[in-house]
C-alpha cells in the first residue's frame, strides 16, 4: 500500500466552495503560516535555563544552540552549535560542566560542555534511552535511568571516563534518579506494573540492597514516572520532597527520609509542579495551575502560606529555577500571543527583569487574537474553555470549529496555541473546551472519562457547541471539529456518535477502533493508559464492552459531516498508522464524505515545519468547502 497521500470516498468532496457573499473579517491580512509558526521560545521549549556557579550567568538552549546571557540582561551569547536539540540541561554543581541529553544510535546519551575550554564531550555511552539523570554533589559521577538492559533501571556513570555500572535491576520501571546531600545515596521511583503507584528507595551509589523511603499511591503516570518525579532531598539532607495526588490536586509532600509522616507543603486548589529546594533548604518554589493560568510562588519548608512571585492575570511561567545565592529567581514566561522569554526577578519579589525578547517590537502580538475564558456547565460539571473569536465584518456570523485537546489527560492553557490562531485569524470562531477527564482540575476530574470514552466528555463538547449557538456572531449551521491524538479520537467519536451535530470534522492523529489498539501501537505508555482508564486488555466481557463502546470505528455509518483524516508517517511509526487508515476506510465503505492524507517523514504525529504548514492549508481548505460554502445552510 502506497504511504504518499490518498484520498477516499465521495468525489464530491474534493469540489472547492464558491466565494463567499460578504467578508467575514473586517481587519487587514492575517499573518501568514510561516509568522505563526515563528512563535517559538527564544530559550527553548521545556529546557530549563541554568546559572552559573557565581550567579552571573544564565545558559540556556534555544535555536538549536547552547547560549549564555548576563543574568541582569545584556545581549545572549551564541555558544555551541552542538547541543542542537539536547534536553534535560544541568549544570554540575562544581559549575565546570553543562551537561545536556541528545539522541544517538539507539537511544540517547548525555553530553558535556567544558565551559573553560568550550567543548564538547561524550560522557555517557549506554546508548539506550535516558529518560532522567542527575549530577552528584561532588560532580564526579551522574545517575542516570536507562533502559539498555530491557528494563529501566538505574546506572552510575563516572564524568571522567564513562565507566558505568547498573545499580538497580528490578523488570519494574526505576526512574528519576537524584542525589542525597552528601552523595553518600541514590534515591529513585520504583513504578508499580501499572504506572499506579510509586515507591521511593535509596541505594548506595555503587549497588546493593536498596532501603524503602515513602509510598505513594493512586497516582497513574502516564508519562513514565515524569508526573512524580524525582523525590528531591532537603540541602540538609533530612527530608525527601515529593509530587502526589493524595489530597486531590497534584501538590507537594514532604516526609523524613528517615521514615515517617508526610505533610503536605501548600494546599491549594490548583496543580504544583516543577519545585525546588532553596539552596539553604529554607524555602521551595513552585508552578501553580489554576484554570490554565501559571504562577509562580515560594512557601517556606518549615511551613506557612506561600507567596506569589509571579501571577500573571494571564500567561504561562515555567522553567523556574534558583540562583546560586537563592537570592533571585530566573523563570520563563509566554501567554496565548506571545512565546516564553527569560525573567529574573528577587526572591522577595518585586518587578522582573526580562532578559530575551521573541517579539521585541510586539508587531506579531498585536495581529494575533486574545483568547477570553468562557464557561458553560453540563450535567453538574463546569467546563472551562478558551474563545477565539475575530474580528468580524458587522453583522457577520462566523462557523465554529471546537478545537478538542489529546491526552486525554492535558489540557488547553494560557499557552500559544498555533491551530487556534491560525483558524481564528481565518475567520472562524475556535473554541478550546477542557471536557472532563482533562488535568489541572484535580484528580476527580480528570478520572470522570475513566470507562467512558467518547461519551460523557463528548457531552461535554456538543454542551460547548450549544453554547456556541446562542452567541449572535456565530453561523450555527456551521459547525467543525478538529483536534490531534485524543482530540482526533474525540472528533471520530463526534463524527460517529453525534450524527447531525457537526458539518465538517478533521482527525488528526487518532484511534477509531480501541479493541485492536494494543496490537498496532508500538508503545508500553499508551497501552497503560487504556489499561488504566478503559481496563486491561484483553480482559472480561465487562470491560470488551467498555472498548467496543469506546470504539468509534463501529458506528462510522451512522456518520453525516464529511471527514479527513490525517497523520505522519515514517519514523519508527511501525502499524500505528493503520488505525487511521482503517477508521476512514469504514467511513468509505459506507458511502461517506472522506478524505485523507498521510505526511511524510514524521512519527504518527506531525511535527515538522514544512509538513506543520501544508497541513493547516489542506484544513483550512477543507473547513473552508464545508463551513464557508455560501450555497448550503447559514
Amino acid at each position: 500500500m502506497t504511504r504518499t497521500t490518498r484520498l477516499v470516498g465521495c468525489a464530491a468532496a474534493l469540489v472547492a466552495a464558491g466565494a463567499l457573499a460578504t467578508p467575514l473579517i473586517a481587519q487587514s491580512p492575517p499573518p501568514t503560516i510561516d509568522q505563526l509558526q515563528s512563535v517559538t521560545p527564544a530559550i527553548g521549549a521545556n529546557v530549563a535555563p541554568v546559572w552559573s556557579a557565581d550567579g552571573n550567568t544564565i545558559f540556556y538552549i534555544g535555536e538549536g544552540a547552547l547560549w549564555s546571557i548576563g543574568a541582569t540582561g545584556g545581549q545572549p551569547r551564541r555558544i555551541s552549535e552542538t547541543p542542537g536539540s539536547g534536553t534535560q540541561l544541568r549544570m554540575s554543581p562544581d559549575g565546570r560542566l553543562l551537561t545536556y541529553v541528545k539522541v544517538v544510535p539507539g537511544g540517547s546519551d548525555i553530553f558535556g560542555w567544558d565551559v573553560a575550554a568550550g567543548s564538547e564531550r561524550r560522557i555517557t555511552m549506554l546508548s539506550g534511552r535516558t529518560r532522567s539523570y542527575s549530577i552528584s554533589p561532588d560532580s564526579r559521577s551522574i545517575a542516570v535511568a536507562n533502559d539498555r538492559s530491557g528494563s529501566e533501571d538505574i546506572w552510575v556513570v563516572a564524568v571522567a571516563d564513562g565507566a558505568a555500572r547498573r545499580i538497580t535491576s528490578s523488570p519494574l520501571y526505576e526512574v528519576f534518579p537524584a542525589w542525597n546531600a552528601d552523595g553518600s545515596k541514590v534515591l529513585y521511583t520504583r513504578l508499580d506494573s501499572r504506572w499506579v503507584d510509586h515507591d521511593v528507595f535509596e541505594v548506595a551509589p555503587t549497588g546493593g540492597t536498596p532501603r524503602l523511603v515513602l509510598r505513594d499511591k493512586d497516582y497513574f503516570d502516564y508519562r513514565q514516572g515524569a508526573s512524580f518525579g524525582f523525590p528531591m532531598v532537603s540541602p540538609d539532607g533530612k527530608t525527601v520532597m515529593f509530587r502526589s495526588q493524595r489530597g486531590g490536586w497534584a501538590s507537594y509532600w514532604l516526609a523524613p527520609i528517615a521514615g515517617g509522616t508526610a505533610r503536605q507543603l501548600a494546599a491549594e486548589s490548583g496543580d504544583q509542579s516543577d519545585a525546588r529546594w532553596s539552596p539553604d533548604g529554607s524555602q521551595v518554589l513552585y508552578l501553580s495551575m489554576n484554570n490554565g493560568t501559571q504562577s509562580l510562588k515560594v512557601a517556606p519548608a518549615a511551613g506557612g502560606s506561600a507567596r506569589a512571585i509571579a501571577a500573571p492575570p494571564v500567561g504561562i511561567v515555567s522553567r523556574a529555577e534558583w540562583s546560586p545565592d537563592g537570592r533571585r529567581i530566573s523563570y520563563a514566561f509566554g501567554g496565548p500571543t506571545t512565546a516564553p522569554d527569560l525573567y529574573v526577578v528577587a526572591a522577595s519579589g518585586g518587578t522582573a527583569t526580562q532578559l530575551t525578547q521573541s517579539d521585541p517590537e510586539g508587531t506579531l502580538a498585536s495581529a494575533l487574537v486574545t483568547p477570553e475564558k468562557i464557561s458553560w456547565t453540563n450535567e453538574g460539571l463546569t467546563i472551562n474553555a478558551y474563545l477565539y473569536k475575530p474580528t468580524l465584518a458587522a453583522g457577520a456570523r462566523a462557523p465554529v470549529i471546537m478545537l478538542v485537546h489529546g491526552g486525554p489527560t492535558g489540557q488547553f492553557s494560557d499557552s500559544y496555541q498555533l491551530q487556534a490562531q491560525f483558524f481564528a485569524s481565518r475567520g472562524y470562531v475556535v473554541i478550546a473546551p477542557n471536557v472532563r477527564g482533562s488535568s489541572g482540575y484535580g484528580k476527580r476530574f480528570e478520572d470522570l472519562n475513566n470507562r467512558d470514552w467518547g461519551h460523557g466528555d463528548l457531552r461535554d463538547v456538543l454542551a460547548g457547541v450549544a453554547w456556541a449557538k446562542q452567541q449572535p456572531y456565530v453561523n450555527r449551521d456551521k459547525i467543525g471539529i478538529t483536534g490531534i491524538s485524543y482530540g482526533g479520537m474525540l472528533t471520530m467519536y463526534a463524527t460517529s456518535f453525534a450524527p447531525g451535530v457537526f458539518q465538517a470534522a478533521i482527525s488528526g492523529s487518532g484511534y477509531g477502533d480501541v479493541r485492536d489498539f494494543h496490537n498496532i501501537v508500538p508503545e508500553l505508555q499508551h497501552s497503560q493508559l487504556l489499561h488504566y482508564e478503559l481496563g486491561r486488555w484483553p480482559s472480561t466481557p465487562a470491560v470488551d464492552s467498555i472498548y467496543r463502546r469506546s470504539s468509534a470505528i463501529l458506528k462510522a455509518k451512522d456518520a453525516t459531516a464529511p471527514a479527513m483524516v490525517i497523520h505522519g508517517f515514517g519514523l519508527h511509526v511501525l502499524d500505528a498508522d493503520y488505525a487511521a487508515w482503517k477508521y476512514a476506510r469504514e467511513l468509505a465503505k459506507n458511502s461517506k464524505i472522506v478524505e485523507y492524507k498521510a505526511y511524510p517523514n514524521e512519527t504518527y504525529y506531525v511535527y515538522g515545519r514544512e509538513n506543520t504548514k501544508q497541513m493547516l492549508q489542506d484544513m483550512l481548505g477543507f473547513f473552508d468547502r464545508y463551513l464557508k460554502d455560501p450555497s448550503v445552510g447559514g
